[in-house]
């Protein structure tokens, strides 16, 4: 998931013509059989932040590895060396998703696990592990949902090219995720090519809190290298590329054979305008624009949005007419990641933008969870993340009317709670947690049935409290509590009772 700022700082939101539906709700009236026949119910987890064993069975350092080892850049300077172990106990996580009676699991394959080196020669010893975990989750009834790259970058390949900034990249990601669609693709009928590829190219190249933690002369406190006003659109567009060409590879191989389908999953907040002003209408399309409009543009129509190529000018990369031809209708499905909403408004002063000159002062919209000093919901754990429900209808209704009816699937989607020092009776208590899921869950169906959005899945972040990124251990999104003291012990939270009725009821 997302480490604080990520989210934070921002990009989008829009708000279009569509109009925030605000729901009142009181706690559940809704259960599985309230949702469409074949809806999908599901956990989400990324290989980084669960298996640990980073130096077992072959398997190769990742940027990330090599990000969470140097100092300070973890707010509890921990790493996920073991994380929480799954990689190892895989097996018992799979029977607390299948007592739940969870339909599918999305995880995320490490390509250091599968290719050391980032390419070359394959590691048999990773294949065979996610072999084992594949079986082993439709032997228990539980469809895999594969995400091929969830930020954990080869070490070697950032030591070679600068992993996302060279063109080599989209070669040896197409190798990688062909390797991935040969080994496994005959099980796995659900790929998602990339993970939030927004946040990892704003967080990764622009303000540098992520890996490989690079950012402009500025924040260079922060960064040994970089430059955020044009490195993030270089990042962006080899990502464009990488799954265009993969989607590509997988259509005209794989498609017709395995029966699966591809789909790339993106960070969305939801905007709303600060204010009725013309202004801050605008620098909410902008703001939404430069979140999700940058990178499913080009996948659907081709291109960039006209308001990131007027603002951003020749730093942002073009598309040739091939290009543009591979990537356009490269999507069987969408998978949004939506946490919260935030307000935007015009950005109107220039100093700051003019000083930093990257991609987030180039939407010209400045988003915040507050108006004035009111704050627009109530708060989670993360800093960033404000508890906003009718967000998400808000949001199925803006990629409906603006993008066209495509199948979408909620990737992520939890709240957090801290790491406090409390029992762990205490802890399991997570009344804010149901009622968060239980009133997304309500928005998300109104979305459904009340306005016909084409919904088709919703994936809970997260089975188990994990390694949150920069936050470290600080931040427990799980349905399950993970004792860090005591080996790792799983314990149900209430929200796992609330689940497991939620969806054995109909």
């Amino acid at each position: 998931m997302k480490t604080m700022m990520m989210r934070r700082r921002g990009i989008g939101l829009v708000i279009l013509v569509v109009v925030a539906f605000e729901i009142q709700i009181c706690l559940a009236e809704i259960n599985r059989g309230s949702f469409p026949k074949g809806f999908v119910f599901g956990t989400a987890s990324s290989a980084f932040q669960y298996e640990g064993a980073v130096k077992e069975d072959g398997r190769g350092p990742s940027v990330w590895d090599t990000f969470s080892h140097s100092f300070g850049k973890i707010i509890d300077f921990s790493n996920a060396d073991v994380a929480v172990d799954q990689y190892h106990r895989f097996a018992e996580d799979i029977q607390l998703m299948k007592d739940m009676g969870m339909d599918a699991y999305r995880f995320s394959i490490s390509w250091s696990r599968i290719y050391p080196n980032g390419n070359g020669a394959i590691n048999q010893a990773g294949v065979d592990h996610y072999n084992k975990l594949i079986n082993a989750l439709i032997a228990a009834g539980i469809e895999p949902y594969v995400t091929i790259y969830h930020w954990d970058l080869p070490q070697a390949l950032e030591d070679r090219y600068n992993g996302w900034l060279d063109p080599q990249i989209i070669k040896d990601y197409a190798t990688f995720a062909e390797t991935c669609f040969e080994k496994f693709g005959d099980r796995v009928k659900q790929w998602i090519t990339f993970n939030e590829p927004h946040t990892f190219t704003i967080q990764g190249y622009d303000v540098g809190l992520q890996a490989p933690g690079r950012c402009s002369i500025l924040l260079r406190l922060l960064c040994r290298a970089g430059n955020s006003a044009t490195e993030p659109y270089i990042v962006a567009h080899n990502v464009l590329l990488s799954h265009g060409t993969v989607a590509d590879i997988y259509k005209k191989k794989y498609k017709a054979k395995q029966g699966g389908s591809l789909g790339i999953s993106f960070d969305v907040m939801w905007f709303e305008p600060s204010s009725n002003s013309t202004e801050d209408i605008e620098a909410t399309q902008r703001a939404q624009d430069f979140q999700l409009g940058w990178f499913i543009e080009p996948l659907l129509f081709g291109d960039y949005p006209s308001s990131m190529k007027t603002r951003v000018g020749n730093r942002l990369p073009l598309f040739s007419k091939s290009e543009a031809a591979l990537i356009k209708g490269s999507l069987d499905f969408v998978g949004i990641n939506h946490y919260t909403t935030y307000y935007a408004k015009q950005n109107s002063s220039n100093i700051i933008s003019n000083l930093l000159n990257d991609s987030l002062a180039d939407s010209g919209a400045t988003t915040l969870p507050f108006r004035g000093l009111k704050p627009i919901g109530d708060r989670a754990n993360s800093i960033w993340l404000y508890i906003v429900p009718h967000g998400i209808r808000s949001l199925m209704n803006y990629i409906k009317n603006k993008y066209g009816n495509i199948p979408i699937f909620i990737t992520e989607n939890g709240m957090d709670d801290s790491n406090t020092f409390i029992s762990i009776k205490d802890a399991l208590k997570d009344e804010k947690r149901i009622k968060y899921h239980n009133d997304y869950l309500t928005n998300l169906l109104a979305s459904i049935k009340e306005d016909g959005c084409n919904v088709k899945g919703y994936f809970v972040w997260s089975l188990l409290d994990n390694w949150e990124w920069a936050a470290g251990y600080t931040s427990r999104f799980g349905l399950f509590f993970v004792d860090y003291n005591d080996k790792l012990k799983r314990y149900p939270k209430d929200s796992v009772k609330w689940f497991k009725n939620f969806l054995t009821s109909t």
